[in-house]
């Protein structure tokens, strides 16, 4: 039966009875709590302590968690139990589970999204889960890496998903700290604005396979034509450009620098130091000259580096050794950043977030302070230095005898570069190497001479591949490219460091110490296959089912030196090879043809040498119990050692990316001019093709390679015509023509000039067009010049 109109109205008049009953009650409570407060007969927190206290501690926030923090017992527990449902009814609070929280506030665990730095260089964050219209707007969340130095360290990076712990300080600011990666970071959306003739604005993109947006005044903020901004897409549609907003104005590409400044942002590298990491710093002082500390002052160790090294590392001696007749003893010392860098400090943790310094054509982004890097752990001539040193001894084969570690207060007695050694020992000295001549350069050159032997026997992987290096005019634009001569003091210093890598590495296993490994595993059971193949092409053999050392490959390179396949080889045996990464576990390093192996001679540089360099301090006894290495589990230095070669792949992109816009921008205006090349790359797309001149990488589409149809042939590494069976293989010297410069992407696009040539071979690909052709099915690609 259906209610009549006056027994609604009974209803409503009794639900409102109840409720001012409720209220009456609920005042009558809050009265009644208050005034036993007043009497003194409980410690009742304030309400503005109670929010203080369940701001700072999201997961202490039940009524037992306050109740033991405020030291509250027996009937002043029932008493917080009503006083904590009044401050809930009054919306002061609110309950989740059997935590309070503030209404509309971040607390315990939650989903955060990092979106970009602050002025300090630290992770800002917001949450996920959040209802704009319901609470208002995301808050701003900074993350903060623990200071405990046993705490498990995870450093997300721009872009990333993570799930973290959030608080708040007192002032009401969040800040959380990161439990788990969730998402791996996307891509920056970078670009350039421009402004086009027509008075509209376009973004031109950073990278490579974007398309140019559309940017409409009123989304334009305050960027400026040049300006280096982030943006968010607004609009797509079928027609015309997708439109874009500018989110953050990075800088103008007018200045100095601006290019690699692209690279910084869209790799997410740290490029500035907080104030505390830099006050930190400054306060850092020399150590003294005290147990277990020895003075090697007199030791003529002396440094030899780059002519335009700022920074000086490492620094070695040799000596023959008298009671092994041939012999010798070589010091090697680094600087001792582990008495500066403390486990947990400010700089520290700034460190791990960096991972490794980065080297730009136009700058570097130091892994720490330049007050440390440049100055307290650069080992200056003539200036007193505290260092981490090993002493070899080798015998008249090169082998490594025996080995021990020092900490130790040095003085360089030299400051070389490459070419001044090299130029000493070739009978020019000056006046820096005169004096050194006879004490100090020939024993090193002697002690090499006799390591190479050594060197030889192990037999590392020998690649010949020149590497290019980029000399920059002062307004930042390029002036030429060169390829520096590979010295023989360039080899000797790596094989010094080579050595003493080897040597902390064995210290530590010996000592039961954990430690990063660089490791670099053996090639895959397929990229053997896939080689193999290749190789079949040149009629050269490789040993199929053996585990293949380093010494196959040398013998397969020494067989094509001085060919036209040397290029070839080199290229495909580089592509073969695994990467070389960070582990906690050691599985070797094929490439050295090293059983164990450890970086420890760059701790200005690379975090992973840092790390040695404390477990080399803690398994010894030589620091003050402070220095050492942190007692860590192993899944602590798993996550170290994956931030850390993450750290160093995400250096490699960015160096390689801001020399790809350099080049591009120097070649801008030369759209039409013909240049000499190799093939560097293929896909079934078309080709990759190298300058010999700048270096510089553009693409040739399968459209533009001739009149035929085009197959690439994965195995041969070649590209074969359909008709004529003539072609390009990887290797190849080539003439090219550029046709389009994409500078802010680093992009060039060529047209192929040189005739297919006859490879000399006739691949299953071929045959298998041929094939394909005679029963009256398409293959390949057709070239536009084709059907012209």
């Amino acid at each position: 039966m259906a209610e009549t109109r006056a027994q609604r109205r009974a209803k409503l008049e009794a639900r409102k009875q109840a409720r001012a009953g409720a209220e009456s009650s609920r005042a009558k409570s809050r009265s009644k709590t208050m005034k036993r407060a007043d009497k003194g007969s409980m410690k009742m927190p304030s309400r503005d302590a109670l929010l203080s206290f369940i701001r700072e501690n999201p997961d202490l926030a039940t009524k037992r968690d306050i109740a033991k923090a405020f030291n509250l017992k027996g009937d002043d527990r029932v008493a917080l139990k009503h006083f904590l449902k009044e401050l809930e009814a009054d919306g002061i609070f609110q309950k989740r589970g059997k935590r309070f929280a503030e209404p509309n506030a971040l607390n315990g665990t939650t989903v955060l999204e990092i979106i970009s730095r602050d002025k300090d260089g630290g992770l800002v964050a917001k949450p996920q889960d959040w209802d704009e219209d319901m609470q208002g707007e995301r808050p701003h969340v900074h993350i903060t890496t623990p200071r405990n130095p046993r705490a498990k360290v995870i450093i997300p990076g721009v872009g990333e998903t993570v799930l973290a712990r959030v608080g708040r300080n007192g002032d009401g600011e969040y800040s959380a700290r990161v439990i788990k990666r969730l998402e791996r970071p996307k891509s920056a959306t970078l670009g350039i604005v421009r402004k086009i003739d027509d008075g509209s604005w376009r973004l031109i993109p950073i990278e490579r396979k974007e398309n140019e947006l559309d940017i409409q005044p009123n989304n334009l903020g305050d960027a400026q034509d040049g300006d280096l901004v982030e943006i968010s897409v607004v609009k797509t549609g079928r027609y015309g450009l997708a439109s874009a907003r500018v989110l953050n104005v990075i800088g103008s590409l007018s200045s100095e620098k601006a290019v690699s400044m692209i690279a910084i942002h869209a790799q997410g590298i740290p490029h500035i130091f907080p104030d505390a990491v830099l006050n930190e710093a400054e306060a850092a002082q020399q150590p003294t000259i005290k147990a277990p500390r020895e003075d090697w002052r007199d030791v003529p160790l002396i440094t030899i580096d780059p002519a335009d090294a700022k920074d000086h590392d490492d620094a070695v001696y040799a000596q023959a050794d008298p009671d092994n007749k041939g012999g010798f003893i070589l010091y090697v010392a680094i600087a001792d950043v582990a008495y500066f860098v403390r486990p947990g400090s400010k700089m520290d943790r700034e460190a791990l977030k960096r991972g490794n310094s980065v080297y730009f054509p136009d700058r570097v982004v130091p892994m720490l302070p330049e007050r440390i890097s440049n100055d307290l752990c650069s080992l200056r001539g003539g200036v007193d230095r505290p260092a981490l040193a090993v002493k070899m001894w080798f015998d008249a084969n090169g082998e490594k005898t025996k080995h021990s570690f020092h900490r130790i207060m040095m003085m360089s007695h030299a400051k070389l570069s490459y070419q001044q050694a090299q130029a000493a020992i070739d009978g020019a000295t000056d006046d820096d190497t005169a004096p050194i001549m006879d004490d100090i350069l020939k024993p090193l050159w002697d002690c090499y001479a006799c390591m190479k032997i050594g060197r030889n026997r192990r037999g590392p992987l020998e690649l010949d591949l020149p590497e290019r290096k980029i000399k920059l005019k002062e307004d930042g634009t390029v002036d030429k490219v060169i390829v520096p001569a590979r010295l023989d003091a360039h080899k000797l210093i790596e094989e010094c460091m080579i050595q003493a890598n080897v040597a902390a590495a064995e210290t530590l296993e010996k000592n039961e110490q954990m430690l990063v490994y660089r490791t670099h595993d053996a090639p895959s059971l397929s990229k053997q296959e896939s080689l193999r193949e290749f190789l079949k092409t040149l009629d050269i053999p490789l040993a199929q089912g053996a585990a293949l050392k380093p010494q196959a490959f040398n013998g397969i390179l020494e067989r094509v030196k001085d060919t036209d396949h040397a290029d070839l080889v080199n290229s495909v045996v580089l592509r073969s090879q695994s990467q070389a990464e960070y582990t906690p576990e050691n599985y070797g390093h094929f490439g050295l043809n090293l059983r164990r192996y450890a970086h420890f001679t760059s701790p200005i540089r690379r975090y992973a040498d840092l790390i040695v360099h404390r477990a080399l301090i803690e398994a010894l006894s030589l620091g003050d119990g402070k220095d050492g290495l942190p007692e860590l589990e192993l899944d602590d230095l798993r996550e170290i050692a994956s931030s850390i070669s993450q750290s160093e792949r995400r250096a490699v992109q960015a160096e390689r990316s801001t020399i790809d816009r350099l080049i591009a921008q120097h070649l801008e205006d030369r759209i039409g001019d013909s240049f000499d090349g190799r093939v560097a790359g293929m896909t079934s797309s078309g080709l990759f093709v190298t300058l010999n001149v700048t270096g510089a990488d553009g693409f040739v589409p399968i459209s533009k390679l001739g009149d035929d149809y085009y197959h690439f042939d994965e195995t041969a590494q070649a590209m074969i015509g359909e008709k004529s069976g003539l072609g390009y293989r990887l290797g190849d010297s080539v003439e090219v023509k550029v046709v389009e410069v994409q500078p802010m992407a680093g992009a060039m696009r060529f047209e192929m000039m040189s005739e297919p040539r006859d490879l000399g071979m006739r691949t299953r690909s071929f045959h298998k067009a041929r094939r394909r052709k005679s029963a009256g099915k398409p293959f390949g690609k057709r070239s536009k010049r084709g059907k012209r």
